[in-house]
């Protein structure tokens, strides 16, 4: 997402929860691009950092930047787990709330005030809520929440000319829940049996489709859930 929003133009101030190296990786990469990059580590998990982070983010705006304002908000935070639903706990249930509704929900909330207006807000979601998954109930539901949150946000920040969306993957081949797509090739087999094009999806089927929806071309797209699951029915 960071590097096509790279090549469409834009300055990118990405975070990391650990992995610092990478994230630094990925400015360098940003930079090779001749757009200016940063990354700060932001635990999405921890609830009460959040006023620091908001903090961190005007600094970074202003010294990297010179401005105090930013244009676009992609919200991509997560964790993964397969759980089946008898063995979830409440101290399961409250991670997966902390890190994909109540994060996202209070972070857009007070990173409103400094972004443009005709800005664009991206809510990464899931094929999950669409489909059934076993052992993603707890994670769905989050993300299921997101939704119905962005189709609000959407109406009530509309008079700043911001849209709101969410863009749900399906299966994708990355390093998310332990690599599970791609450390079982049964499982990954059965994924890209499900698909119309007969394949898992990979990071750069998803980045294109952000960078889009933060173009100018897509203004008039707003409060939608577009799904890139590579044509998954069931």
């Amino acid at each position: 997402m960071a590097l096509r929003l790279a090549d469409y133009g834009s300055d990118v101030l990405i975070t990391y929860h650990s992995q610092k190296e990478a994230a630094n990786a990925v400015v360098s990469e940003i930079e090779a691009k001749n757009k200016k990059a940063t990354a700060l580590q932001y635990d999405s998990s921890d609830f009460k950092s959040l006023d620091s982070f908001i903090e961190q983010v005007a600094r970074t705006l202003q010294n990297k930047w010179n401005t105090s304002k930013f244009d676009f908000l992609i919200n991509n935070a997560g964790i993964g787990a397969t759980i089946p639903f008898v063995k979830v706990t409440e101290a399961d249930f409250d991670r997966f709330m902390n890190i994909h509704f109540k994060s996202i929900y209070f972070l857009t909330q007070k990173l409103l005030p400094i972004m443009n207006d005709q800005g664009r807000i991206i809510n990464i979601s899931t094929g999950t809520t669409r489909f059934s998954n076993p052992g993603y109930s707890v994670y769905a539901s989050m993300k299921g929440a997101i939704e119905v949150f962005t189709k609000y946000l959407a109406k009530e920040i509309g008079s700043m000319g911001i849209t709101a969306n969410v863009v749900a993957p399906g299966p994708i081949e990355t390093d998310f829940n332990n690599a599970v797509i791609r450390n079982n090739p049964e499982r990954k087999a059965i994924m890209a049996s499900l698909t119309a094009l007969g394949r898992v999806g990979v990071a750069e089927d998803i980045g294109g489709i952000v960078a889009f929806l933060c173009s100018k071309d897509a203004g008039w797209i707003n409060g939608q859930r577009i799904e890139a699951s590579g044509g998954i029915n069931l």
